[in-house]
């Protein structure tokens, strides 16, 4: 069970596996969109009934970290999150196979640093979430080769990051490999980089495993 703060915000920010397709009005029944965010905020929402919670889901299609920075004064700051998790990583490492204008591990890590700063400047109490950038396999050999390496080093840089930041990891990789020793890793991430239905469930079962007691006992 959440315990939550009367009033939080939680902010779920990140790429098109945080995305979800979700709604861009204000309709409540799409808002967070499908996925791991959509399960972890049904449960916020229906076990803090008489909080005033807000469970905010800003992933967008598409972006890199850097697109992450570019927006990070109106899809978070203006937003004034008390909880902020973050996924980002695959289209980092995605436009480094495709046309060499992906990211460094020394830029994402540069990146990083500047979103965590300013959401704690705003916030100096926040409760920082990094989840773990994971890739599992395509179709592709070469695609395979270039991602992995590539996401290996933005999961290191990551689980760094949170380390320096006092911010709760949320390790999945190794999730994701000791689950496809039972099954086909693409039941797991369809493309090797979107969860499928069962994906999204697994990783909001680690988050939930990894965060809620830090959460609770703030």
């Amino acid at each position: 069970m959440f315990k939550l703060k009367e009033n939080d915000i939680i902010l779920f920010q990140g790429d098109s596996i945080t995305d979800g397709n979700r709604g861009r009005s204000k309709d409540p029944n799409h808002i967070h969109g499908h996925g791991y965010q959509y399960i972890l905020a049904s449960e916020m929402y229906a076990d803090n009934l008489d909080k005033h919670i807000e469970v905010i889901n800003r992933g967008i299609s598409g972006n890199k970290i850097s697109d992450l920075y570019g927006r990070w004064q109106e899809d978070c700051i203006l937003l004034k999150p008390t909880v902020l998790s973050i996924l980002i990583g695959a289209n980092d490492a995605h436009f480094n196979f495709e046309n060499n204008a992906g990211t460094t591990s020394e830029r994402y890590e540069k990146i990083y640093r500047l979103l965590l700063d300013e959401a704690i400047q705003e916030n100096p109490d926040i409760f920082i979430v990094i989840m773990e950038p994971f890739f599992g396999i395509s179709d592709n050999a070469d695609y395979n080769e270039c991602m992995s390496s590539h996401m290996r080093e933005f999961a290191s840089s990551a689980k760094k990051i949170a380390g320096e930041y006092n911010a709760v990891f949320v390790p999945l990789q190794d999730m994701f490999n000791e689950k496809s020793k039972i099954t086909d890793m693409k039941n797991l991430l369809w493309d090797g980089v979107h969860p499928t239905t069962g994906g999204h469930q697994l990783i909001a079962k680690r988050w939930k495993e990894c965060v809620k007691e830090k959460l609770n006992s703030r």
